[in-house]
């Protein structure tokens, strides 16, 4: 009881099923909700493709807009080709529909794989992302962002336990927040370009390397972080009011507009400033002081930025358990995965999102630049799949203006397809290795549950069995001497078999005169059997005690009856050993044998 009042406090009560329809999210709700992870990827894309061509002194960073300009396209064809997915896919499940339903059910999986691995290191390196920033403007917490982005996934973890509505609602105002700050910054730098910068660390002028094409193509690969959780929309298209496909579409149009302009906005004036990353200050915290200085505005613009990154992480947690959902109705991952909570959200997903994103971070030490390595390539694998699902659909059914619609969606597969081998290429040995093989293990464990289930289902079938009705039933009753408890369980025993043997464990040996001289006084007409455990065991004796009286009387079925005393408060427990729960534990895997508990409960 104390323990449901809680979680109703900090949860919420339980809505019916029939409230499902009014939990959807308008366009407002969804923009911030599925767009905030690929909105919060400005604060860090353009720092990401900078350190890269940094190590060519200013001649790598003046190309800072040649390699931003080709990440900008590549956006405008991801974005376009998306927005032909949900109208195609209105139930959502984005990639790993399309390429399972157009490409086979490998191609699927291993889009599924791709998107669980995005989403769960979205939620690592958006957080540490966000406390970067935090740190960024407050230096001496530097030592403690591990823990302080524990707190955050956490928090974040709870607020979508209280449902999509809710959390939505709660998240919607950091996000809009960030926008109006983020796009302040961008509009004061523009137009009053001389105000702060003088004190703003800028480019050096070390000395000038050749900028190699290799270089370009890893400071593309990086960059091309801003792409990530575009695809967000498209997987949670049930999530939206109806119609959903259109509420869909133009929340994503929105999602592109926005963020294209904050990527080549913040890119534009980092090469026109010459800023690049300086010790604990991010570009974005070098662009704010250049726009605000030291003043109110620039800490607005820090928190905006640590708000955003930090709650990217819940565009992960509205649609990992989503697609962990989908995942598991198809029986390629625990069922459990595909049950609503009491706030008609996948509790079970949250909770396991948030419990592997902690280790993530907690074992990269909370470093953003370690954890991004392992992120685009799940990204791009997922988009390349999607799009390439979406040729072979428009080219099978071939519905009205499906040539430019499927050479569009070619194109973005070719394009696609071309970033993820320049990601694996340029990242591999920097942890690249780590996500494919990560997606190579999770596609192999979802043949294996997939392959449990089949045989689950073919050995419980009832197609072709007939029922046998038990002739020979022995109940074992053990019992720790005469007692009410006792008492009972023997009474509910005589109700199911008159073939009963009474069985107690005495771990001294002085015990047993006294066990069998109280037993014989009762006089219940259930004979005592005495077993003498030499090394203090109860579990052991009792389960060799069950195995030769089931070898004896080689009965049809064997029924262990045990007495169980309640305490009259759940804290009891604790001055309680626990055998009854020990002997369960024990027989579950015993074939033809069941256990029933007879409870006595105690008054207050």
């Amino acid at each position: 009881m104390l323990w449901r009042d809680i979680k109703r406090f900090l949860v919420g009560r339980p809505l019916e099923t029939l409230q499902l329809g009014s939990e959807r999210l308008n366009k407002v709700v969804g923009l911030a909700v599925l767009s905030s992870d690929a909105l919060s990827s400005v604060a860090y894309a353009t720092e990401a493709m900078l350190l890269v061509l940094m190590a060519a002194g200013a001649a790598g960073t003046d190309q800072a807009l040649r390699v931003g300009g080709f990440i900008l396209l590549l956006l405008v064809i991801v974005v376009a080709s998306y927005r032909q997915t949900v109208y195609a896919y209105p139930q959502g499940g984005g990639a790993y529909f399309v390429a399972k339903e157009n490409l086979g059910t490998t191609f699927g999986l291993v889009a599924g794989a791709a998107l669980l691995v995005d989403y769960t290191l979205t939620v690592a390196v958006s957080i540490a992302a966000g406390v970067d920033a935090i740190t960024s403007a407050f230096p001496g917490l530097l030592a403690h962002r591990v823990a302080l982005g524990l707190v955050a996934i956490g928090v974040i973890a709870f607020g979508n336990l209280r449902g999509i509505r809710e959390s939505g609602a709660i998240f919607s105002v950091p996000t809009y927040f960030f926008i109006s700050m983020f796009g302040l910054m961008l509009v004061v730098n523009i137009v009053h370009p001389l105000g702060y910068w003088p004190g703003v660390a800028t480019r050096g002028q070390g000395a000038l390397e050749l900028v190699s094409s290799w270089l370009l193509l890893r400071a593309f690969s990086s960059g091309c972080a801003a792409l990530t959780g575009v695809e967000a929309v498209s997987d949670g298209v049930a999530a939206f009011k109806p119609p959903e496909s259109r509420n869909a579409a133009v929340t994503l149009g929105w999602m592109g507009v926005i963020l294209g302009s904050f990527f080549a906005g913040s890119t534009y004036l980092a090469h026109r400033y010459g800023v690049v990353p300086v010790g604990a200050q991010t570009v974005i915290s070098q662009l704010g002081h250049g726009a605000f200085g030291d003043s109110v505005f620039y800490f607005l613009l820090q928190f905006a930025t640590a708000l955003i990154l930090i709650l990217a992480a819940n565009t992960s947690f509205a649609d990992f358990p989503r697609l962990a959902s989908f995942l598991g109705r198809d029986a390629y991952l625990p069922r459990q995965l595909a049950n609503r909570g009491d706030r008609l959200v996948f509790s079970n997903g949250i909770l396991l999102l948030a419990l592997v994103a902690g280790a993530l971070l907690w074992l990269f030490g909370g470093d953003t630049h370690a954890l991004i390595p392992l992120y685009a390539v799940g990204v791009f694998l997922s988009f390349t799949l999607s799009q390439a699902g979406m040729v072979k659909r428009l080219v099978t059914r071939r519905e009205r203006g499906w040539v430019g619609r499927a050479t569009f969606s070619a194109i973005g597969a070719v394009a696609t397809g071309i970033v993820l081998v320049i990601e694996l290429a340029t990242k591999f040995t920097s942890g690249a290795w780590i996500t494919a093989l990560l997606i190579t293990l999770l596609v192999l464990a979802f043949y294996e549950i997939h392959h449990h289930y089949t045989f689950y289902a073919r050995q419980i079938s009832s197609k072709e069995w007939q029922p046998v009705w038990p002739r020979k039933h022995v109940v074992v009753v053990p019992v720790a001497g005469v007692s009410k408890s006792t008492a009972s369980a023997l009474a509910y025993a005589l109700l199911l078999s008159q073939n009963i043997r009474a069985v107690a464990v005495a771990t001294n040996p002085e015990q047993v005169a006294k066990l069998q001289d109280d037993w014989d006084m009762w006089d219940s007409g259930v004979p005592l059997e005495v077993l003498i455990s030499p090394y203090r065991s109860i579990v052991r004796p009792l389960l060799d005690y069950i195995d030769r009286v089931a070898n004896e009387e080689k009965p049809d079925w064997l029924t262990v009856v045990l007495p169980e005393v309640v305490p009259a408060r759940w804290w009891h427990n604790i001055f309680h050993n626990q055998t009854a729960l020990a002997i369960k534990a024990a027989l579950l895997f015993r074939p033809n044998v069941v256990v029933t508990s007879v409870p006595y409960h105690l008054e207050r």
